[in-house]
């Protein structure tokens, strides 16, 4: 209970005021309810003294005045509290995928898309379920037999007792089978999570999946995951359905006892023909309470179940976070970027080792390096997708961990190795990141990203629509998009990390010389095993074991005959066996 008051609490005084009208209309709808017997009782006790048709005529518009005023309120209370669930639910969403997009990529290392998914989503009703029917069916049954066991107690006390005789046995029930069902529904949660996972990845990865011809295994192990989250299920719905009967049999003996109870005090003279109808009248309105109190600990139970791991979610921190006290850059920005002594390490794997290097302003440069020796990694450091385990990185003289990272990256256009294309329009992902970008900057990036004759061959043109992750396009094409992408952000800092890798050296070529007149005006870092693709650099770094074994321009690089000039023999063999 401590953790759904901490995690829901806000959400609820967000909304007191449309709260506090739906419970007073709660209030007054048991009100009305818990009425109804006493004005049954008055009215067979006075008819029994004598039968007057006007008295007849009052009793039956008072009754059908009380029965009216309850279905009024009971309609507001519905729809105010319920709709008021359904107002926290969207909150509750936007802020848990507005963390979610905060949270930083070693996050989404630990925690799988699918099971993501399945929090944001079933999780997410299970809760709507909890506070909306939940908390409105628990204080309307709570109230509800509040005042009808105050009644009765006033009007007889010793039956009442009587009936409240299998009371004790209904609280060890809730008690027990509350635990079961909470322990269950957590379970089926988790596995739920897992299916949600394995068809995600099974999506994304359709392709590899029929090239391999793993159909068959897939859907093995998919039928596994679906057989084991089905008898869960049915684990839950047994403890539901011993859970139900048993409060309807405890119900049942609770009216046996006031019938045998009431009617030998009746014959006895004790009470009145009136008490007793109102006594059993009382018990009639307390059956739907009973029932729905079992299926409230349901709910209750299911919802804390999970609140409990949507919350996993929300105490998450990120690891980059905006400093308490974030310095702003200088203005204007001009680009400079300086790697001081920095480390940086995965657990005991050092990836980066002592990196010393400064970027001037404007500057274009490139780092070259085998597959695993810190290029990407160096990359990330600049928009601050990650920070340093050691030394500093700094833009214009300021330690990127004093700056917001948000700030960072307006500063910086970033094509990383992994392109990824939304499923939208070429236009829409083109202009990605940038606010009212008119048709004509949208054409122009494509243009310089060598895009736009592809482009023109489409049947819809920019309105072509690439389909999930760019699917539609060739590799080539995404990279060039995401080039358009980053160009179009016109940044401070353009960081192609293995951007061209998917072209061929003629389209290279043309998207070089496209972008010579972007990379002018702008600090510019090539990341490639292609040196084709970084020999007109200013300057080129070559990494090995994260550390800078060579630095030069391509000429004096050539001349050392180290690894850059390994590299690029390598490269002019397979060029040459290409074209023979």
């Amino acid at each position: 209970m401590r953790e759904i008051l901490r995690t829901s609490w806000p959400y609820l005084w967000r909304y007191r005021r449309p709260l506090s009208r739906g419970f007073t209309a709660l209030v007054l709808k048991d009100a009305a309810a818990a009425l109804t017997p006493l004005l049954i009782r008055e009215g067979v006790d006075a008819l029994t003294q004598g039968f007057r048709l006007e008295r007849l005529v009052w009793f039956s518009v008072a009754l059908a005045g009380l029965s009216a005023v309850k279905g009024l309120f009971q309609y507001w209370m519905r729809v105010i509290l319920i709709g008021v669930s359904r107002d926290i639910e969207y909150d509750l969403r936007n802020d848990l995928f507005t963390h979610l997009i905060g949270l930083s990529r070693d996050f989404y290392s630990r925690f799988r898309t699918g099971d993501i998914m399945a929090r944001a989503t079933n999780d997410l009703n299970a809760v709507r379920m909890m506070l909306g029917p939940g908390i409105m069916y628990w204080s309307e049954t709570s109230l509800l037999f509040v005042l009808a066991i105050a009644a009765m107690l006033t009007v007889d006390w010793p039956l009442t007792l009587m009936a409240l005789a299998p009371a004790p046995l209904v609280s060890v029930a809730v008690v027990f089978f509350g635990r079961i069902i909470h322990d269950r529904f957590q379970r089926i949660q988790k596995m739920f999570s897992d299916i949600s996972s394995r068809v995600q990845e099974n999506l994304a990865g359709a392709r590899v999946v029929r090239a391999y011809a793993q159909e068959e295994a897939e859907l093995k192990r998919f039928e596994l995951l679906n057989r084991d989250y089905i008898a869960q299920n049915i684990r839950l719905a047994r403890a539901s359905g011993m859970f139900m009967p048993m409060l309807q049999s405890l119900i049942g003996v609770t009216f046996l006892v006031v019938l045998w109870g009431g009617g030998a005090r009746l014959l006895q003279g004790k009470i009145t023909l009136g008490t007793f109808l109102m006594f059993n009248t009382y018990m009639g309105l307390l059956i739907w309470p009973m029932i729905a109190f079992g299926w409230v600990v349901n709910l209750m139970q299911r919802g804390s179940a999970s609140l409990k791991r949507i919350n996993e979610i929300l105490e998450e921190k990120p690891s980059i976070a905006v400093p308490s006290n974030a310095r702003r850059l200088p203005e204007p920005v001009r680009g400079e970027i300086e790697f001081r002594g920095v480390e940086l390490r995965y657990g005991e794997t050092r990836v980066l080792n002592g990196i010393d290097l400064r970027i001037p302003a404007g500057a274009v440069v490139a780092i070259v390096g085998h597959t695993g020796s810190g290029k990407t990694t160096l990359a990330d450091l600049v928009p601050r997708l990650i920070d340093p385990s050691a030394g500093a990185v700094l833009l214009d003289g300021v330690d990127l961990r004093e700056l917001d990272p948000v700030e960072v990256r307006r500063q910086v256009g970033f094509v990383p190795q992994e392109t990824f294309l939304f499923s939208a329009t070429i236009a829409e992902n083109i202009a990605f990141g940038v606010k009212d970008a008119s048709e004509e900057q949208v054409r122009s990036a494509a243009e310089l990203a060598g895009l736009g004759p592809d482009i023109a061959a489409f049947p819809d043109g920019y309105q072509t629509v690439v389909g999930e992750r760019g699917i539609t396009l060739s590799g080539g094409q995404k990279q060039r998009a995401a080039i358009a992408r980053a160009v179009l952000r016109d940044p401070r800092v353009l960081i192609l990390d293995d951007a061209l890798s998917s072209v061929d050296t003629l389209t290279e070529e043309r998207i070089l010389t496209g972008l010579a007149q972007v990379t002018r005006e702008r600090t510019t870092i090539l990341i490639s095993h292609r040196v084709s693709t970084v020999r007109s650099a200013g300057r080129i770094f070559v990494l090995e074991n994260g550390l800078i074994v060579e630095q030069g321009t391509h000429e004096e690089l050539l001349a050392q005959g180290g690894y850059y000039a390994d590299l690029y023999q390598k490269q002019l063999i397979e060029e040459e066996l290409e074209t023979a």
